[in-house]
Parts: C-alpha cells; sequence; structure tokens
C-alpha cells in the first residue's frame, strides 16, 4: 500500500551517513541515489524510505504529529535498531518498552529533527 515515504534533511552527507548504516541493520540498502534524494530499501518495486533536501529549497523541517513507523521484526529487534539509532546520534523520544499490550515500540528523532519509530506487533 506504501510506495515510498520521505523526510527532509538540511545536509545530505549527515543525513546518509547517519541512515545507510542505520537501515542496513534491516536488510536495507541504496537503491536510488539521484544526489537531492536517496532511496532506501530492498529492491526497486519494494516499499521505500527516502530522505531528501526539500524540492521548493525552503528549508526542511519535521511536522507535528508526522512520524514513520519501521518494522523491527522482533522485540529484540526493536532494541537494536533503537540503540543503533541514538549510537548514530539520534535523540530519544521514548525508549522500548510495551505501550499497550502487544504493541512494542522505541521513538526517536533523526539528526534533523524527524520522528521515526520501530516497532513489533505481538
Amino acid at each position: 500500500m506504501i510506495g515510498y515515504t520521505t523526510v527532509g534533511t538540511l545536509d545530505m552527507d549527515k543525513a546518509t551517513s547517519f541512515y545507510t548504516p542505520l537501515l542496513a541493520e534491516m536488510g536495507a540498502k541504496v537503491v536510488m541515489d539521484m544526489g537531492r534524494i536517496t532511496f532506501y530499501g530492498i529492491a526497486k518495486g519494494q516499499p521505500m524510505f527516502a530522505v531528501c533536501l526539500p524540492y521548493d529549497k525552503q528549508p526542511a523541517s519535521p511536522g507535528n504529529g508526522q512520524m514513520i513507523a519501521l518494522p523491527g521484526g522482533s522485540r529484540e529487534g526493536v532494541d537494536n535498531l533503537y540503540a543503533k539509532a541514538i549510537a548514530l546520534g539520534a535523540h530519544c523520544e521514548g525508549a522500548p518498552g510495551e505501550r499497550i499490550p502487544g504493541f512494542y515500540g522505541a521513538y526517536f528523532r533523526d539528526p534533523d529533527g524527524n520522528k521515526l519509530a520501530f516497532f513489533h506487533m505481538g
């Protein structure tokens, strides 16, 4: 249902230095790099995550209430991915834990302030 999602950045080098090793932990790699936008995923035609310099050349800014959630694969996967994000410079927005019965999640902001989560159902 989702083709791709994007988050904005002010610094592509900084953003790709954060996302390339983080998303590699999930088996993702750079699928397309077009200079101002880099797409990560398993393969073209599969859901992708992208980081970009805004097309309108205005400053990138995170939206209030906006968040992208990525599957962690397991509770341990959520813990490991969250720890990797923090080690790469992310800021905690909620340490790993069960939020409601059957939903385990961890929340963080990337170096540009975009809010993301890793989660596991079950």
